[in-house]
């Protein structure tokens, strides 16, 4: 029986931080909704911040100035997005063959 209460009391003390980290969120997500700049800085705009302050990789940079380009050229953008797919898979298969080219030279 004592187990029991143990248990019933570590579920109430769980059941309590739950809310606890409930309403934090509810009330930080209020706060990110509330503001204007905030849901503007929550997307593409964030990357440029986060990577003028150097925290982020310059790949980030160019990313963002893409995805900010072909915001309003959804056409543009698919087109895009289809021509990295292929190329990505090319190269994909590319490095395969080097690699086992790379392996059959050195069994020689």
């Amino acid at each position: 029986m004592n187990r029991t209460a143990d248990l019933y009391v570590r579920r109430r003390v769980l059941i309590e931080r739950c809310e606890l980290q409930r309403a934090d969120l509810a009330s930080r997500m209020a706060e990110l909704s509330a503001s204007p700049l905030r849901r503007v800085l929550s997307g593409g705009a964030a990357a440029l911040v986060g990577a003028a302050r150097g925290g982020r990789h310059p790949l980030a940079w160019v990313a963002t100035v893409v995805g900010l380009v072909l915001l309003r050229r959804p056409r543009q953008a698919v087109t895009l997005l289809a021509w990295t797919r292929t190329a990505l898979t090319v190269l994909t298969r590319v490095t395969q063959v080097l690699a086992v080219m790379a392996a059959l030279r050195r069994r020689r």
